[in-house]
C-alpha cells in the first residue's frame, strides 16, 4: 500500500520541529510512536502533546488503511480515532457527519464526499489487517 509523503497541515508547525529533531519523518515513523514517547518528546507542553496524539491518530489511519492524510485528518475531526472505529462505523451517518463537517470547515468551497467513498473507506478498514501499536 503506499503511503503519502508526509506532509501534516501547517497547524502542526511546532509539532513537525519536534518530530524533525528527532528524526521522525514519516507517517510510518509517527504511526509507529507510543505514548510514553509522545510523552518524552513533548517535553512540557501539554498542547503539543495533545497535538502529537491526534496526529499519530492520523498517521495511523493514513498507513493501516491507506487514506490521504486529508481524509484521515477529516475522519479525526469527525470522531473516527482509529480502523476498527471506521470499519465499525454507518456508512449514511458516517457520510452525514463527514458532511456537515466538512462544510463548516469549508463552506462550499470543495465538493462534498461522496457516500460511495465513505463507502469505500469502511470496506477498507474491515479488510485491512489489525496491527498492534505499542
Amino acid at each position: 500500500m503506499a503511503v503519502h509523503p508526509f506532509r501534516p497541515a501547517p497547524a502542526y508547525r511546532q509539532e513537525l520541529e519536534i518530530l524533525r529533531r528527532q528524526a521522525l519523518d514519516s507517517w510510518e515513523a509517527v504511526a509507529d510512536l507510543s505514548l510514553r514517547t509522545i510523552r518524552e518528546i513533548s517535553g512540557r507542553s501539554p498542547g503539543s502533546e495533545a497535538r502529537l496524539i491526534r496526529l499519530r491518530g492520523q498517521a495511523r489511519l493514513v498507513v493501516e488503511i491507506g487514506l490521504e492524510p486529508a481524509e484521515a485528518a477529516l475522519l479525526l475531526h469527525a470522531g473516527v480515532v482509529d480502523r476498527r472505529g471506521l470499519a465499525e462505523a454507518d456508512a449514511h451517518s458516517l457520510h452525514r457527519q463527514v458532511g456537515r463537517l466538512q462544510r463548516g470547515l469549508t463552506g462550499v468551497a470543495m465538493a462534498p464526499i461522496p457516500l460511495v467513498t465513505v463507502r469505500a473507506w469502511i470496506l477498507q478498514a474491515a479488510a485491512a489487517p489489525g496491527r498492534s501499536w505499542n
